[in-house]
């Protein structure tokens, strides 16, 4: 199937490792120049040198959306060096595991920085590509949430900061200023994802017949998603032919959340 990708310059923020770079690989396998933004050298190069394909024009930037100006040096370099920009992958965040179980031992610190990771550098970076999408009349902002910005069952600054993620996704794509140019704005929401070297995965290394034991208990599949599944949906809301999808929220989970 022709997703109508091929020749599209895209931006995947954190997409070094992960869902990230899974979705990363898939929109080379477009055809899409990708850029790719990350604070993990090691990972940055690695990834590269995965989205080097014939006649595409890859970059890997470094970056901490933590750190003031980090996010207009990605977009600074992209001005340049493409001078557009047609999708945009908010997948930078993360701050799930952070803090403490205590709500009142946890500091107003962890709460501004989960926010900031996750829905501040959505906004920034989404602010930075619509004018190039208004003018080209076609464009496509995804945003990885999560299932906890959708349900509870998170930490709460988490939860926070994904909802508003979405919340702001579905906020856009009621703008018919936006939308009316081509431009369509949606979300996804990841369940449990296993991705070396991340939470799932330090759990599964602690304890694997008790990890094994939880999964087949909590999740329907018997099993976490693996990060090329995301990747795949990611890449099918940015294609020509989901035009009609605009402000929702896919749920990629194998079925864990309650919410429905």
């Amino acid at each position: 199937m022709d997703l109508g990708l091929k020749g599209k310059y895209a931006l995947v923020t954190g997409g070094s490792h992960g869902i990230g770079l899974a979705a990363a690989q898939a929109l080379a396998a477009e055809g899409c120049h990708v850029a790719i933004c990350s604070r993990d050298p090691k990972h940055l190069s690695l990834a590269l040198k995965t989205l080097r394909k014939p006649r595409l024009k890859p970059q890997a930037i470094y970056a901490d959306v933590l750190v003031p100006g980090d996010i207009e040096k990605v977009t600074r370099t992209l001005d340049k060096t493409w001078g557009r920009i047609d999708i945009l992958i908010n997948n930078v965040g993360g701050g799930g595991r952070w803090g403490s179980e205590s709500v009142e031992e946890t500091p107003e610190k962890v709460w501004k920085e989960v926010y900031d990771k996750n829905a501040m550098a959505a906004v920034r970076f989404t602010r930075w590509a619509l004018p190039y999408m208004r003018r080209q009349k076609w464009g496509r902002v995804v945003t990885v949430a999560s299932v906890h910005g959708k349900e509870g069952g998170g930490r709460p600054w988490f939860n926070m900061a994904k909802a508003a993620e979405i919340s702001l996704m579905k906020s856009l794509a009621l703008k018919p200023e936006l939308v009316r140019a081509g431009i369509t704005f949606n979300s996804v929401a990841p369940g449990a994802i296993m991705i070396p070297d991340t939470g799932w995965h330090r759990e599964f290394k602690k304890n694997p017949a008790a990890f094994q034991k939880k999964v087949l208990r909590d999740f329907p599949l018997g099993r976490l998603g693996k990060p090329e599944e995301v990747a795949a949906i990611l890449v099918l809301l940015c294609s020509k032919s989901a035009s009609l999808l605009n402000g929702a929220c896919v749920t990629a989970d194998g079925g864990e959340s309650r919410s429905f």
